[in-house]
């Protein structure tokens, strides 16, 4: 199957069960797989994403932030002083959680700087950011605002989710990705 985005076709990943050990009542068949639209739309309409990242030394961090999921990619922001960035400039792999723990979805990943978006591109996310973020929390960034900067995005490996446990416990596995 193939999602159409205003930024172009992209290849919905591969879909099926985690695996598990035995006695997790995890069913044998795909009848009750979650399809990849149920995270796509969990992703996009959530306000507050968990970053989980490695330190230098081996410890875990794990911190709240903002995010938008746009054209496959999840967009956050933040200065490269932060502690997530400096642990992502020494390891990119990064686990995302959404809050929920009862409608679930992780994406275990690679995170990058995104470097100056193109300006298209950076029209969409000022807009996305705002659509999201501005009657709660007055934010409204300027398509200019990561020139220099400041924007990271996670590129998916594989994610996990699932509405009713262990039922529709799905896992969805992405191609790998050049550069």
């Amino acid at each position: 199957m193939v999602e159409q985005t205003p930024g172009g076709t992209h290849a919905e990943p591969k879909r099926g069960r985690p695996s598990m050990p035995e006695g997790y009542g995890v069913p044998e068949d795909d009848a009750s797989l979650l399809p990849w639209s149920w995270a796509v739309e969990r992703l996009e309409q959530a306000r507050n994403y968990w970053f989980s990242t490695t330190r230098p030394d081996g410890r875990p961090h794990a911190m709240p932030a903002w995010a938008v999921w746009l054209d496959g990619v999840l967009y956050f922001e933040g200065s490269p002083e932060t502690r997530r960035a400096r642990n992502v400039a020494a390891n990119p792999a990064i686990v995302v959680h959404l809050e929920s723990g009862d409608e679930v979805v992780i994406l275990e990943g690679e995170a990058r700087a995104a470097g100056k978006p193109e300006r298209a591109l950076a029209e969409r996310l000022a807009a996305a950011f705002g659509a999201k973020y501005a009657a709660t929390h007055d934010y409204r960034p300027a398509p200019d605002q990561w020139d220099n900067g400041g924007l990271w995005t996670v590129h998916p490996r594989v994610t996990f989710a699932w509405s009713k446990f262990p039922t529709t416990v799905t896992r969805w596995q992405f191609p790998a990705r050049e550069g």
